[in-house]
């Protein structure tokens, strides 16, 4: 046990070390973003907060609104705006506000209404006009009140921002999801005390002035310093830190391409493989954004808008999960068909199949298997009843998913769960669930030792991997075309399963393993 505690520990400062400059993006991003925020929900939430003290008739309505928002799961309301105002850092920032709001509004208010009565009407009585007694007196009064408020709102705001990288906003959640992805535990931690330590800077920052305020020393000299330490820290830096993250010209940032990824170990290769031949061969900036939660049902849309110009997808899920057409069993036909369809209807190529099938099976352990003489899907029918099954939330909903798996070979499970997924062989090894869903080419099957049963009635369709650019992309960069089009039938089933098994079991990172892969094949030096 304690090898096993050093070994961790060893892993743990190897990951920060090799990957500091990838972690200290992320901080940059999660500070901006959060400090953007923050500063929103102060402006509205102060205002807000000053205008229910004077119109009496909104006090329910608002307080009553913000709560109720309040009470929606963040992750929700991530997905809720991104048909309105898309994915990344926007959608990230206006979910951060609504949150932010309750605390601010609410102890402003709070604070403003609840000052002694006798202190306003002995300013009256001293002739002070309606603006002097509400700077001179009501709002010094509430402003311990107020900055409590804010004090939470700035902690739960930082917290909150962990979450944004589900729609591609970036932060340190991003190494946290990216961890989760890649079954890389010290990247989840690296993650994770990030988060927690800038919240507890911030928080001690904000306590130290919240004491300072509350004592009413904030008038002599070396507390008036503090409080301009204070300013600089919530107003100057994320300023600072906002222009050199942008520190780009226009004209950069306007000619960049954005490569996209869903939030798989093997998803995050080929986008990596992607974004990495284009910088070697071409002069063209890119921007990865890996990692989007959803998958396909919020890169598709945001493909289309053109907030990203080019991911990895499968032929099946394409056909099947976005143009929902009926299965095809020859690959090569539902390609030609596809490529089709995409181009005509989405102005959208398929530049290109990187040469292996991604497709789905039922797996469980090799033991369980063995004692029960499961081959097939067919034969595990029988005892299904026995067995709770796992699965990610998207299978339950696909048009080649659960439902139609389930009546075509008579599975009658136990129990269902729907889980992240990433988690399903966590679950099934702390024996939660007994038959999971999963990819022929991830690598835990092998690690695992466990069997995939054969799918003898061809349920599910081919899974072709390949590259889907936007044609207005390609027009504008002609040079992709030919580029791309060299990836095409480099990865076999077992290449991939290796380079999976590199990421996920040997801790590579993806980007180490794509330039690996890369070099490998020739097409980078």
């Amino acid at each position: 046990m304690p090898g096993t505690q050093a070994s961790s520990t060893t892993d743990f400062f190897n990951t920060v070390f090799q990957r500091r400059e990838y972690l200290y993006e992320l901080l940059i991003q999660h500070f901006v973003l959060s400090l953007t925020a923050i500063l929103i929900i102060v402006v509205i939430g102060v205002g807000t907060g000053i205008a229910l003290l004077r119109f009496k008739s909104l006090r329910q309505v608002v307080l009553g609104f913000v709560n109720f928002i309040y009470t929606i799961p963040s992750i929700a309301m991530f997905g809720l705006f991104i048909p309105l105002v898309g994915i990344g850092f926007v959608n990230a920032l206006v979910v951060l506000v609504i949150y932010g709001l309750l605390p601010m509004i609410r102890n402003t208010y709070t604070g403003l209404s609840e000052v002694n009565p006798l202190y306003i009407d002995a300013a009256k009585g001293m002739g002070a006009t309606p603006s002097q007694i509400f700077y001179r007196v009501r709002w010094p009064l509430a402003f311990p009140t107020i900055l409590s408020g804010f004090r939470t709102m700035v902690v739960m705001t930082i917290a909150l921002a962990g979450l944004a990288s589900f729609i591609g906003a970036g932060g340190l959640g991003q190494a946290i999801y990216r961890g989760i992805n890649t079954n890389n535990s010290s990247l989840i931690l690296a993650g994770s005390i990030s988060v927690a330590l800038l919240a507890l800077v911030t928080d001690l920052i904000i306590g130290v002035f919240e004491k300072r305020v509350r004592s009413r020393k904030l008038h002599s000299r070396r507390n008036r310093l503090f409080a301009l330490f204070a300013a600089l820290f919530f107003v100057l830096i994320p300023l600072l830190l906002f222009l050199f993250n942008g520190s780009r010209n226009q004209s950069e940032r306007s000619s960049e391409i954005v490569v996209a990824s869903k939030p798989t170990a093997e998803q995050y290769i080929l986008g990596e493989i992607i974004a990495r031949l284009i910088e070697e061969k071409t002069a063209i900036p890119v921007k990865r954004t890996f990692g989007i939660g959803g998958g396909t049902s919020n890169i598709h849309p945001a493909l289309l808008s053109g907030e990203i110009d080019i991911y990895p997808e499968y032929t099946g899920t394409a056909w099947l999960f976005v143009l929902k057409e009926q299965k095809i069993s020859n690959p090569d036909s539902l390609f030609s068909k596809l490529s089709d369809i995409y181009y005509k209807e989405y102005q959208l190529s398929w530049a290109a199949r990187f040469g292996f099938n991604n497709t789905f099976t039922l797996a469980l352990p090799e033991a369980t298997a063995m004692a029960e003489g499961l081959t097939s899907i067919s034969d595990l029918a029988p005892v299904s009843n026995r067995f709770t099954f796992g699965a990610e939330f998207d299978f339950f909903e696909r048009e080649d998913g659960y439902p139609g798996l389930s009546e075509l070979y008579s599975l009658e499970f136990r129990k269902v769960v729907e889980l992240d997924i990433n988690l399903k062989f966590n679950a099934l090894e702390n024996r939660t669930v007994d038959v999971i869903n999963a990819f022929s080419t991830d690598s835990r099957i092998r690690q695992m030792k466990l069997r995939t049963l054969r799918d003898d009635k061809y349920y599910f369709p081919a899974y072709q991997a390949g590259i889907v650019v936007r044609n207005e992309t390609l027009s504008r960069y002609p040079e992709l075309r030919s580029l791309l089009a060299k990836l095409g039938n480099t990865i076999d089933d077992n290449t991939m399963l290796m380079l999976n098994y590199e990421v996920e079991i040997n801790k590579k990172s993806p980007e180490k393993v794509a330039e690996e892969f890369l070099k490998s094949i020739g097409l980078i030096n």
